[in-house]
């Protein structure tokens, strides 16, 4: 052994005496830790001491978990979880090294690997962070306005973009400038959920509206400020606008798509290359994590914990609106049971699955952001690291997928995925529209969207894509 690591492995150890030596801390450690078991395998991994990059949202949980409960000790992993101010942080700090992993948007090592909105550098994800978690808020004032144009269809739930694109027809006719909503980066999840549930009613994203990038924490602020009158954003900063009351939820992610994957943990690939224990050790940590913030008896522990300054900084009760199983849609209005508006490990919610994948590929695609024919599956399989996974969960004894595609849109109810390690049992998977996706059929789910900016021929990458 080097003596860096030699110097390295001595000071980890005499940090864990201190650790598990403070009667105060004992309570919080997990059983396994406390028992002797927390450095286990830990010979073996190629560094250490690492920094996780994170954006408070409540779906950074499983690293802040992972950080607070001693999963990562548990692997001989020294993590730092350090908050960031962008995904473009995000993004930058991982791409040069700074940090050595990050909760990512789904969109983002695509991106990365594909040089989309920035340079090229391979970036891979080898566990899925949690399912859902996102929602779209409009101004009170917005909200009158839809239900004053069209009551009927505000009225229906979920609540489609029917009555927006009415008011849009009318501010054009009356020569008013375009709405101005946000979003939070370009390859976000954020993105192509409020552009579908637009589109799906024949508003053109890129042209009927002004669609802006804010990062989530500032949301709130320009909603009360009037520079946005609406945006998609995840939690907390829906439930903070209803809390003070400026704001109103129209629509989940979770009903736009029930289940859809929603965040990473991404590293680049060159230091997934260099550091395949540690990248393992890990996942194998996110992974007990993940499982131990979605049983129901935890989540006030974990919300207690992500709503520290160091972490979201939001209050508690704002936090807990939405993690403890009901969303809250308006101020005053009784909170709806939403059991999985955060799922964080059922539903095989931490398995990477290249199927989806591929539909974040295609709705790149759909807006023009990728300009050049690719093959998406083959794509898919370079960035989504299934094998990763299975890697991981092998050694823990937890079920997986053993196939990595899937369709979505065909169940309205639970499920039980058999092609598993074990049999897993699965949520709904419906779109709010009533599509289905195929992935074995992607030129064919693209050629089904009216509304559109592509800038890819479809004959060129049904050639890629058979």
């Amino acid at each position: 052994m080097c003596e860096e690591f030699i110097n390295s492995r001595r000071n980890f150890m005499k940090k864990g005496a201190v650790l598990l030596g403070s009667g105060a801390l004992m309570s919080m450690v997990d059983p396994a830790i406390r028992n002797g078991a927390w450095a286990a395998g830990s010979e073996g991994l190629e560094k250490t001491k690492l920094t996780f990059g994170i954006i408070p949202l409540t779906d950074c949980a499983p690293i802040v978990v992972a950080a607070e409960k001693g999963f990562f000790k548990k692997y001989g992993l020294d993590v730092t979880v350090s908050k960031e101010a962008s995904w473009a942080n995000i993004r930058d700090k991982v791409s040069i090294g700074a940090l050595d992993g990050a909760h990512m948007l789904a969109g983002m090592p695509i991106a990365a690997t594909l040089g989309v909105g920035a340079t090229t550098k391979p970036t891979v994800t080898g566990f899925s962070m949690d399912l859902n978690g996102n929602a779209i808020t409009v101004s009170n004032e917005l909200y009158e306005r839809m239900e004053q144009i069209d009551p009927e269809a505000m009225k229906q739930k979920p609540t489609s973009a029917r009555a927006l694109k009415k008011l849009i027809d009318a501010d054009k006719a009356a020569g008013k400038p375009p709405m101005t909503f946000a979003m939070v980066f370009p390859v976000s999840t954020h993105n192509y959920e409020i552009r579908y549930w637009m589109a799906s009613a024949g508003i053109d994203p890129d042209n009927d509206v002004r669609l802006i990038v804010i990062p989530p924490p500032q949301m709130v602020a320009n909603l009360n400020a009037r520079n946005i009158v609406g945006y998609c954003v995840g939690e907390p900063w829906n439930e903070r606008a209803v809390e003070m009351g400026i704001g109103r939820t129209i629509i989940t992610n979770y009903e736009i798509w029930n289940n859809k994957l929603e965040k990473v943990f991404g590293v680049n690939q060159e230091w997934a290359d260099k550091h395949p224990n540690t990248h393992k050790a890990a996942i194998k940590a996110l992974i007990e994590a993940s499982m131990w913030a979605d049983k129901p008896e935890n989540r006030l522990e974990v919300v207690k914990i992500i709503s520290h300054k160091s972490y979201v900084n939001a209050p508690e009760e704002v936090v807990r609106m939405s993690m403890a199983g009901h969303f809250q849609y308006a101020k005053g209005q009784a909170p709806t049971a939403m059991p999985d508006f955060n799922v964080f490990h059922r539903y095989a919610a931490n398995f990477p699955w290249q199927s989806q994948a591929a539909w974040y590929i295609t709705q790149m695609l759909r807006w023009g952001q990728i300009e050049n024919a690719l093959d998406i599956k083959k794509t898919a399989a370079a960035v989504f690291r299934t094998d990763l996974y299975r890697a991981a969960a092998k050694e823990l004894g937890v079920a997986y997928p053993t196939v990595d595609y899937k369709k979505e849109g065909l169940h309205k109810g639970p499920w039980t995925l058999d092609k598993a390690s074990k049999p897993i049992p699965m949520g709904p998977d419906m779109f709010f529209d009533g599509m289905a996706f195929d992935p074995d059929k992607l030129v064919a789910y693209l050629k089904g969207f009216k509304v559109h900016g592509m800038k890819v021929s479809l004959d060129a990458l049904a050639k890629l894509n058979h």
